[in-house]
């Protein structure tokens, strides 16, 4: 998956900044509209008011040129004067009537404005300009970097966003759109809502688009595209290529059909009447109301359509159908994430890998002085602010479902949807939805888990097992909570297994420091798991993760060695890599191996190159590891049991606490393609590539050890397997836990 991908929210976000007032120029056709009351638009909640545009534009993209007209209407309680935004090189004016602009501000490349309406309700502005931003990079990491433009027009396509400044926004309402796009020949332009309505005279093309639910934010994405369409029991799926290819179009189609349909039942009803794929011009994965802007490159990798697609159609309800309350932190990403990637990994049987590999990361990557509370985020900027705003933040939600049960959570998610779709909403607001659902007091919960950072790290103690007098067993325990914070709300699963092999299930809820818990069971318990499945937000214990390529990309301090007596054009090449790694990471040095007449023992190290002259030392804790071989002379390894040749390795381990890892790689194509893919296979310990173009033909974890929160109980040793649970798209019910008690107790 791409680190674009991941960011589309963050982007979303982004552009949420008020946008800027556009001005002047309006086709005949379009005429005054009238806005919906915020009433309207959601019935009984606080909305913002709602200022209805209808848009005429006219795109030159040869130039770079946008000349547009607008008629706003404006809800019939607006104050006399309001503020816009608009870019710096759109000259505006007001057609007619007693309204004025007057201009009082610079934000960047957004330009504000007082718009003195007088007793005007229908503002009339003309305006044009040229807007033509370039691709600026920005750096989420160790070797992981994205491309991202305030706006363009160009010959290679138009990509506006709110923030872009193209259209006059009011700043602090909604809006709703009727716009008209007038284009060069075998041009289409995108935008949310309904349409697209296509006029064609053979020089000029002009794409109409409507939406009257009120947004957040208002795009406008055009290019010559090949336009491919399908009908849905849910609503219209649509792609848009730059590169006309059917068959491609119809998977999407197909996915689209299928997701709608999926989060239209498990959530509600689907609040647009369209979604398209749209191929952008470079790299990206944004998603925008009933629409996601997807690159080349991106989209016609063969697994987007089952992990990151789904993600961003899930957007059109958290996100894009819901708006965040910035000041309450944006839970959209987290819950996009919850019930769109990890949900199809538990329909696959892995959501418990899943959720190791967010613990996992939150590890690696967030140290202390770069935590912050849910309540706090507002976009990603790196793997520190993903692992929170993410992956922590979709742990919550799993937490919250596991302490209610299946059918509360889901019922929870619908009244949330159904209460503030069109308008913003907070953690407050999901509060109580969920409290509404399930009768809960969910206030302690809430508040440590959204204001407060960090993570519990629990111990397993005074575990005993006593016979009963009716042939049955007891077992009994005590869960603590062992971090130097204050202790978390936490729900606990522990799985036991008797020495039958029966397993069975209960859930600690712990509101103190620790918990005295008790289970009575048919027959002698035989092993005891603490949280095994990996459902509770915390530290992992010892012996529950392996050394992964996060433990070298996450660490603060290390050094990267070149090797010296490699080919120079390979040479060269680890020098790039490294240094593009080591851009922005003050604590990583670059060095030839040569240069070092120890290997230090304090830092995150990188070995380059099958000669590099540390090699012996990764050989010889493959050999004390007994999971992989290495054979220099032979460029061989050997991966557990397979003997691999011809293939470019990547090893990740350890020595101690000291991450180490190795790239072996023979071309420099090989090298350079490597330096941008390595960063995005994080969660793995190691991987196998193919060729010049580096493809990936193998990856994995190392199998990791017994955890110190488990207890082996008995002589007895049956196969350590748990009953799966319903997924979260045929559960209806709680399921019941085995008969316990949970005590908790300072």
């Amino acid at each position: 998956m791409t680190a674009t991908l991941r960011d589309s929210n963050k982007f979303r976000q982004s552009i949420r900044i008020p946008a800027v007032l556009l001005g002047l120029l309006l086709l005949a056709t379009l005429g005054p509209g009238t806005a919906p009351s915020a009433a309207e638009a959601k019935p009984g909640a606080e909305a913002r008011p709602v200022v209805a545009h209808r848009l005429a534009v006219v795109l030159d993209p040869e130039t770079g040129l946008l000349s547009a007209t607008d008629y706003m209407s404006l809800p019939p309680a607006s104050p006399p004067t309001l503020l816009v935004q608009l870019h710096q090189a759109l000259e505006a004016e007001v057609v007619g009537g007693k309204a004025r602009l007057e201009r009082v501000a610079r934000r960047g490349h957004l330009v504000q404005y007082r718009l003195f309406t007088g007793d005007d309700r229908e503002i009339h502005l003309r305006y044009q300009g040229h807007i033509r931003h370039g691709l600026d990079a920005v750096r989420e990491g160790m070797g992981r970097e994205r491309q991202q433009s305030l706006g363009t027009i160009s010959p290679e396509g138009v990509f506006l966003t709110g923030y872009s400044g193209w259209y006059p926004r009011v700043l602090g309402s909604l809006e709703t759109l009727a716009l008209e796009v007038d284009l060069p020949q075998g041009w289409l332009a995108v935008s949310q809502g309904a349409g697209p309505s296509i006029e064609n005279d053979g020089e000029r093309v002009r794409v109409g688009w409507r939406e009257t639910a009120p947004q957040d934010v208002l795009y406008l994405i055009a290019a010559p595209f090949t336009l491919y369409r399908e009908s849905t029991e849910v609503a219209e799926a649509q792609a848009f290529l730059r590169r006309a290819d059917e068959a491609l179009a119809a998977r999407y189609l197909e996915a689209t059909a299928t997701y709608l349909a999926r989060y239209s039942e498990l959530i509600g009803d689907y609040p647009y009447a369209k979604f398209a794929l749209v191929e952008n011009f470079w790299e990206t994965g944004y998603g925008m109301p009933s629409f996601t802007l997807l690159g080349p490159r991106v989209l016609r990798l063969p697994f987007i359509l089952h992990s990151s697609y789904p993600h961003e159609i899930l957007h059109n309800w958290w996100g894009n159908g819901v708006y965040v309350d910035d000041a309450q932190g944006n839970w959209s990403e987290g819950l996009t994430a919850y019930l769109a990637d990890h949900l199809n990994q538990e329909l696959a049987g892995k959501g418990s890998d899943y959720r190791r590999d967010q613990l996992k990361a939150y590890a690696d990557y967030v140290r202390d002085h770069q935590d912050f509370p849910l309540r706090a985020f507002q976009g990603r900027h790196g793997a520190a602010s993903q692992a929170i705003g993410y992956g922590k933040a979709l742990m919550v939600f799993h937490m919250l479902r596991m302490q209610l049960g299946d059918a509360p959570f889901t019922q929870g998610l619908r009244r949330f949807y159904r209460d503030h779709r069109f308008s913003e909403a907070g953690w407050d607001a999901i509060q109580s939805a969920f409290e509404a659902e399930s009768g809960a007091d969910l206030n302690a919960f809430f508040e440590a888990w959204t204001t407060r950072p960090g993570a519990p790290s629990l111990a397993l103690e005074s575990v005993a097992v006593e016979p009963l007098n009716d042939g049955r067993w007891r077992l009994s325990g005590r869960l603590e909570q062992t971090q130097a914070a204050d202790p978390f709300p936490l729900p606990v699963p522990i799985a036991l297994l008797d020495e039958h092999g029966a397993a069975s299930e209960l859930l600690v809820a712990m509101d103190a420091r620790g918990a005295d818990f008790s289970a009575v069971l048919d027959a002698r318990p035989a092993r005891i798991a603490v949280d095994p499945r990996f459902d509770s937000f915390r530290t992992l214990a010892e012996g529950e993760a392996t050394t992964t390529f996060s433990n070298l990309f996450g660490a603060e301090r290390g050094l990267i060695l070149v090797p010296a007596d490699a080919p120079p054009e390979r040479r060269t090449a680890y020098r790039k890599l490294a240094e593009a790694w080591q851009r922005g990471h003050a604590g990583w040095s670059i060095a030839l191996d040569s240069e070092r007449e120890t290997l230090p023992s304090d830092r995150a190290i990188w070995l380059l190159g099958w000669s590099n002259r540390w090699l012996p030392t990764l050989a010889a804790i493959g050999d004390e590891q007994g999971v992989f071989a290495l054979d220099p002379a032979q460029r061989r390894l050997r991966l557990f049991e397979t003997e691999h040749v011809e293939r470019i390795p990547v090893i990740g381990t350890h020595r101690g606490a000291q991450p180490l890892g190795w790239i072996g790689a023979d071309s420099a194509e090989a090298i350079s393609s490597l330096a941008r893919r390595l960063p995005h296979y994080s969660k793995y310990g190691y991987l196998l590539f193919e060729g010049a173009a580096a493809t990936n033909v193998g990856k994995g974890q190392w199998p990791a050890g017994e955890s110190s929160l488990t207890r082996w109980l008995s002589e007895a040793r049956p196969t350590v397997m748990y009953p799966p649970r319903p997924h979260l798209l045929e559960a209806t019910a709680e399921q019941p836990a085995v008969s316990s008690t949970a005590v908790a107790s300072d």
